[in-house]
């Protein structure tokens, strides 16, 4: 019996040892590797406080470099403060109809310069993305709605306006071209930008309104269905267009041709110099209720500002020659501005002979959709064949027609 016990007892103890060296280990084993996460976590901390410490060192490296910029602007700053200057060119500007989008914006940085971004400025400004092409105008874009956002103001501005240029000296030489290259490059390339503005889907024409608060409240708001009853007209009208270098960019909305050197439109013999000329699918004027095939807009500005659109109408029929040249070289994606070599051109060969138009007071008929601005619609369509309809790259491009709001269309 004694022997049993002592058995028992013997077994116990070792099974008791046995359980405390296993305890032991898993203590040890935890104690482990609480030990290697702690110094995995030591070695991150010391990582992160090295990488903290490049990237001070390179924010410092990037606020030693614009130093010297930040001295330059408070020396401009500083010789504005008298406000002699903005008295001046107010002055100036206040004999002059109309204000260019350029000079508007010159006013407003003159009048942040001395006397801060008060209730003027921001009004200068506004008055300057209203004025502005938003095709064609990018820059002064970017740089009017950076001046608001400085001033405080609750403006959404343009992805490709965000990313300022990589700090460098100025380039001298054939590194502006260089430069100037690049940038036409990341302007044609389509992940460059997302497009602020569509022509359906959430934001087509009918939310325009919610980033382009006139294409929503605007009281002279374009395009119009053309009906009756008309008012005589009492304008003269002469196209006065060149033939001149080849210039077609598409924009990723339209196919839009640059203007040839000398081109005017004569509205009562006053110039209007043709900047540019695009095409819409469907018309966007509508003749009672109708659409055309197709339609161009020739877009014409003075040296006030002031915008002058004529219209000519497409519809099917026999093949258009000068369509030909132009389906030849325009570029069926988005992207920078392309000038075939030799290829000349005279926009007056998309022409009517006749002459007789419609005419009202209307808007852009994209955004910023910017009124007023004064139609002429040719009320002769020329022809183009159904074939080059469809080779036009843009399906639909057209906005709807506007109420008239009481306006009178006239007709000579």
């Amino acid at each position: 019996m004694k022997r049993i016990l002592l058995e028992i007892l013997l077994v116990l103890g070792l099974a008791g040892a046995g359980y405390f060296g296993w305890t032991q280990k898993q203590v040890a084993h935890s104690a482990s590797q609480q030990l290697q996460e702690a110094t995995e976590q030591a070695e991150s901390g010391q990582s992160k406080t090295q990488e903290t410490e490049e990237a001070l060192g390179k924010a410092q490296e990037e606020i030693k470099a614009l130093q010297p910029k930040a001295q330059q602007f408070d020396a401009v700053k500083g010789a504005f403060t008298g406000g002699q200057v903005l008295d001046d060119l107010e002055k100036l500007y206040a004999k002059q109809k109309g204000l260019s989008s350029e000079r508007q914006l010159g006013l407003g940085m003159v009048r942040m310069l001395t006397k801060g971004a008060d209730e003027e400025s921001v009004k200068a400004l506004n008055k300057t993305l209203e004025m502005l092409d938003w095709n064609n105008q990018r820059n002064i874009i970017c740089a009017t709605q950076n001046a608001l956002a400085a001033a405080g103001q609750d403006v959404k501005v343009l992805a490709e306006c965000n990313t300022p240029p990589p700090l460098k000296s100025a380039p001298t030489g054939p590194a502006k071209a260089a430069d100037a290259h690049a940038a036409d490059k990341a302007h044609g390339d389509k992940d460059a930008h997302k497009p602020h503005w569509a022509y359906d889907g959430e934001m087509g024409p009918e939310h325009w309104g919610k980033e382009f608060p006139t294409c929503a409240k605007g009281k002279t708001q374009a395009p119009l269905n053309i009906k009756g009853p008309f008012t005589k007209s009492q304008f003269q009208l002469v196209a006065d267009y060149k033939m001149g270098e080849l210039s077609l960019l598409n924009n990723g909305h339209t196919i839009q041709v640059m203007g040839t050197a000398g081109s005017k439109l004569r509205i009562d013999s006053k110039p209007y110099e043709l900047v540019q000329w695009h095409f819409h699918r469907p018309s966007e004027e509508q003749f009672d209720g109708k659409p055309f095939a197709m339609n161009i807009h020739f877009v014409h500005k003075n040296d006030a500002g002031d915008i002058v659109v004529l219209g000519v109408m497409v519809k099917e029929g026999n093949e258009n020659p000068g369509i030909r040249t132009l389906w030849n070289h325009a570029p069926q994606k988005e992207g920078p501005a392309v000038t075939p070599e030799g290829v000349k051109f005279n926009p007056a060969n998309l022409l009517p002979r006749e002459r007789e138009f419609f005419s009202y007071q209307g808007s852009l008929t994209t955004p910023p959709c910017t009124e007023p601005i004064r139609f002429f619609i040719l009320k002769t369509p020329i022809n183009m064949s159904r074939e080059q309809i469809d080779q036009f790259p843009f399906k639909l491009n057209a906005r709807p027609v506007q109420p008239l709001n009481g306006r009178v269309i006239e007709s000579n």
